[in-house]
């Protein structure tokens, strides 16, 4: 009953858990997106997709582009005047200069087409770094050396057309592939295209057009209905249906009201209002989720490592495996075939696709978890998560909303349950408690409360107020003790079985000249998140063994929610009564069993446990996205979006493993086939045709990138 007693203390005051919680958040969002940089968040776009496959760092799509249908236009000509082809096809093109088309437009396609590649060899060279680059930028330079030595009459081979279509199509796939990267880097843009250009900001009852990098902190600013809010801040007029999904990912609208915080890029839906800026630019939470958004598609994992080593070692064997090819078939009294072998291995060796394999992943999912409000701020944390088998709830604020309800309501003979509400709700409407606006809300949702007058609060005890010209008190123990009151021997009954419960009990009395006589009493809890036990059950589904909440509730209080939630005796598993500054020793503890474990809280009071567990992930954190101790943060409050997470994690590391396992395996078979080891058998590769399956195994795993767009990771409502 002492719980309860703490809960009621400082009526009016406003010293409770609830209210504190919010006052942190605020102060913490203050700072939130704090250091981002919103403008470059196209710019960061195209390299976040290179960590590890940096090698195009620079690079535009459209650049390739302009160099590919250039390219391409050129390599026609070649193509029609090569003798070789129009051997094969049976036709013959003669006309004065018809020798010298190959060369010229041929060097033109080098040095216009080929100059990304070249560049980039280079400073792989420089950076002692060889790899794709360095290995096509070789290849060309070699079928250049070969093709311009038969124009001079130094070798027999009409290798013109070879190394135009061979540019061409190096340049087809890196277009593609920068394409490919830029719109998984959409969801950077698609930030940035939240915000609107202008804003109207009231100055001296004035509206003016402003552009809305023009606004500074303590600006008022109109929004319209159907309008996007330009700029953190708090509403001080109105109250509006603010769609937050491009936020959160949540798609019912929050209904907002004067006091209530509100996000750059969301939008006002039914009504106008008006917001008192807060945090403008790089401060906005806005700006804070394109910062990890961009981190997290700039940073690299497990599997970018082992993609890295194997394009390093990569390079060697293809060199060594041309030169073995160039010699063994120069001992075999063929040149020609030795130059166009080794051209061969050195094109199908590149490693495009496993430079491509993680980093388009890496985007993609990052990308994709974006717009269901999931922030990636950390890789490791991520590929950690499909091995979580414990995950730690901190009960307040994320199995439960942090917010009490009226859960039951029990009246004495003579007197309805809607009476004592009523009555009670009218005693309490000019409290600001925490727990009166629980009481007025319920309330409101079964009519109206009573007409209250002469309120008055009674501090640490209860309040008072007439009611039809009848003196009335809501209040806890305290408040009994004062009056010396008792309830009814069935009103205790039930209250106790409440308290027993972990609920808040308060007791409304009526206050006649004789003696204050109880006549009714209200049961109030911490509101479970009616998601919740669904994201229990479904991270049962995902394999998570173990699900274990700590809290700084007693014990009573914490069994209750439990069992609400549906935990399993024996096998999950609940800390109560923790402080704070103890919830990483709950983590610890849980560790040092063997289990894998992710903690979810909300970043409020959570950092050291978020720090300490193997995934930290951050919840309900919409304008709260500079959790630095966490590695996933949801944006929305939806304790189902961990299974996302989860999800997300098995997903994207299948992909990286798919995408390894092919770029390998056809290297493996690949490059014996384009050293000639078949040719006994009349099976050999033209350096083109090994361009068109280098090209093609970079297809086969962007395609298989791409799957993970139909990774759900958003939860049906139960």
């Amino acid at each position: 009953m002492g719980e309860n007693e703490v809960d009621r203390s400082g009526h009016d005051s406003g010293h409770h858990s609830g209210v504190d919680v919010a006052e942190q958040q605020a102060t913490h969002r203050h700072h939130s997106g704090h250091g981002t940089d919103q403008g470059h968040g196209a710019h960061q776009g195209h390299d976040a997709g290179h960590q590890g496959h940096d090698k195009h760092a620079g690079h535009d799509p459209e650049m390739f582009r302009r160099k590919f249908w250039l390219s391409l236009a050129l390599t026609f000509p070649i193509v029609a005047t090569s003798k070789m082809v129009m051997e094969w096809f049976g036709y013959m093109l003669d006309f004065p200069g018809i020798g010298l088309v190959g060369p010229v437009l041929g060097s033109v396609v080098f040095f216009y087409g080929g100059w990304p590649f070249l560049v980039g060899g280079v400073r792989e060279v420089r950076d002692r770094a060889p790899g794709m680059m360095l290995l096509i930028s070789m290849a060309i330079t070699v079928a250049y050396a070969a093709s311009l030595a038969t124009s001079l009459g130094l070798f027999n081979l009409d290798f013109w057309w070879e190394l135009a279509a061979l540019v061409s199509i190096m340049l087809l796939g890196h277009w593609q592939e920068m394409k490919a990267i830029g719109q998984a880097q959409g969801a950077l843009a698609a930030l940035a295209a939240l915000l609107p250009d202008d804003a109207e900001r009231i100055v001296d009852g004035e509206v003016e057009q402003v552009s809305v990098a023009d606004l500074g902190v303590g600006d008022v600013v109109l929004v319209r209905s159907g309008g996007r809010v330009p700029a953190d801040g708090e509403i001080v007029d109105g109250a509006a249906e603010l769609d937050e999904s491009m936020i959160t990912g949540e798609s019912r609208p929050v209904s907002k009201q004067v006091g209530d915080r509100v996000v750059a890029g969301t939008v006002a839906t039914d009504s106008a209002i008006r917001v008192k800026v807060n945090a403008v630019g790089e401060d906005t939470a806005l700006a804070g989720i394109q910062r990890l958004v961009a981190e997290a598609q700039q940073s690299s994992g497990r599997a970018q490592v082992l993609a890295d080593r194997f394009a390093a070692m990569l390079f060697y064997v293809a060199a060594g495996v041309a030169v073995i090819t160039f010699a063994v078939w120069s001992a075999l009294g063929s040149v020609d075939q030795s130059v166009v072998r080794a051209v061969t291995v050195l094109v199908i060796a590149c490693p495009h696709a496993l430079g491509l394999a993680i980093p388009l992943v890496i985007a993609l999912s990052t990308a994709v978890s974006a717009k269901a409000g999931i922030l990636v701020k950390d890789r490791f944390a991520l590929e950690r998560m499909r091995t979580v088998d414990a995950v730690l709830f901190d009960k307040t604020g994320t199995l439960t909303k942090g917010q009490h309800v009226v859960t039951g309501v029990a009246a004495t003979s003579g007197t309805s349950e809607d009476e004592v509400l009523r009555l009670a709700g009218g005693v309490e409407a000019d409290s600001e408690h925490p727990l009166a606006r629980a009481i007025v809300a319920a309330t409101e949702q079964r009519g109206e409360p009573a007409r209250a007058a002469d309120f008055r609060s009674l501090t640490g005890r209860g309040v008072r107020a007439s009611v039809d010209g009848a003196e009335y008190a809501v209040g806890g123990p305290a408040l009994l003790r004062e009056l010396d009151a008792e309830s009814p021997d069935d009103l205790a009954e039930t209250a106790k079985g409440w308290s027993e419960r972990g609920a808040a009990v308060l007791h409304l009395l009526r206050l006649d000249e004789h003696a204050p006589e109880v006549i009714g009493a209200l049961a109030l809890e911490d509101e479970v998140r009616p998601e919740a036990k669904q994201a229990i059950a479904e991270l049962r589904e995902q394999g998570v063994n173990k699900i274990v909440m700590i809290t700084g509730d007693a014990r009573p209080v914490a069994e209750a929610v439990a069992a609400d939630l549906g935990f399993v005796p024996g096998q999950d598993e609940v800390f109560a009564e923790v402080l704070p500054a103890d919830k990483d020793r709950a983590v610890a503890e849980l560790q040092s069993r063997g289990l894998t474990v992710a903690m979810v809280g909300d970043g409020v009071n959570d950092a050291p446990a978020l720090a300490r567990a193997d995934v930290g992930i951050a919840i309900g954190a919409g304008t709260d996205v500079a959790i630095e101790s966490a590695g996933v943060v949801l944006a929305s409050s939806d304790p189902r979006g961990v299974t996302g997470v989860i999800r997300l994690s098995k997903a994207s590391y299948r992909k990286m493993i798919q995408n390894l396992a092919w770029a390998a395996g056809y290297n493996v078979v690949a490059i014996p086939l384009a050293a000639g080891v078949l040719a006994g058998i009349g099976f050999t590769l033209s350096p083109a045709v090994g361009a068109v399956l280098m090209s093609a195994s970079t297809i086969v795993v962007a395609l298989n990138a791409q799957l993970l767009r139909r990774v759900k990771l958003t939860s049906e409502a139960a």
